[in-house]
């Protein structure tokens, strides 16, 4: 399963706000053997979202888009994804329940503030969707054929996604091994363990922590298992941090 992330905001781009979403989104896909082939940051700008969308869900398994379903004028996300499937935006039962329900926690929470909400404005979301509605937050995330669209507030998107979790699914499998040889050393060895068991390997060199991290990466356990044991012995790697000490 190959998946991209589309993160939306202009923040993102200015540096005001540091992508942590993309992180950790790609970290939690991996972890579940899914490949992540694209991480795209684009600003608030609806057309630019939905041709973007539109190409990324020709392309691939499935696309997870966050940030920018608010209610603020910079929030354009959810009616940029409508665009790219041609439909028009409306409330559900599920959503507007859900936004009623949350308003009013916040108004017993904050009983002296008022909050002027409209209620089906913020409950809006692409006619045909499923709804992806969370006590998280406000704004309630949807799916669009195989876009998943998601709050960008991190605690909001952790909800959502842990929601659909189980709908992400691959088969690659990584082990990770450490080494003190410099780079330059291991070269050859990391190319011919990538031919010999048709593997993918990274390495990563880790200055604070006095090592090279090693990624192996394959589709076949027996592959994975193989490749690890003939670098353990060829790059003198351990399956444990270790630390240089020159």
């Amino acid at each position: 399963m190959e998946v991209a992330l589309i993160t939306v905001g202009d923040e993102l781009l200015s540096g005001d706000t540091v992508n942590t979403n993309a992180n950790w989104l790609a970290a939690e896909l991996s972890e579940r053997g899914v490949a992540v082939p694209r991480i795209l940051s684009i600003p608030d700008d609806r057309g630019e979202i939905a041709d973007r969308v539109r190409e990324y869900a020709a392309d691939f398994d499935a696309v997870i888009v966050t940030g920018g379903i608010g209610s603020t004028p910079d929030d354009v996300t959810m009616e940029a994804v409508a665009d790219a499937f041609d439909r028009e935006m409306a409330p559900t039962d599920l959503t507007r329940e859900s936004v009623e329900r949350r308003l009013a926690a916040i108004r017993e929470r904050v009983p002296d503030r008022e909050f002027d909400v409209d209620v089906d404005a913020e409950a809006a979301v692409p006619e045909g969707s499923r709804p992806l509605v969370t006590d998280a937050g406000l704004a309630p995330g949807c799916v669009v054929e195989n876009v998943y669209v998601m709050p960008g507030i991190p605690d909001e998107l952790k909800a959502t996604f842990e929601a659909v979790a189980n709908e992400f699914a691959g088969d690659r499998r990584s082990r990770f091994l450490y080494t003190v040889e410099p780079e330059s050393n291991i070269v050859s060895a990391l190319r011919e363990a990538m031919e010999r068991f048709d593997v993918a390997v990274g390495c990563y060199p880790d200055r604070e922590a006095d090592h090279n991290r090693l990624k192996v990466t394959a589709t076949d356990d027996d592959a994975l298992a193989d490749a690890a044991a003939w670098l353990l012995s060829n790059v003198d790697a351990s399956e444990t941090p270790v630390s240089r000490d020159w």
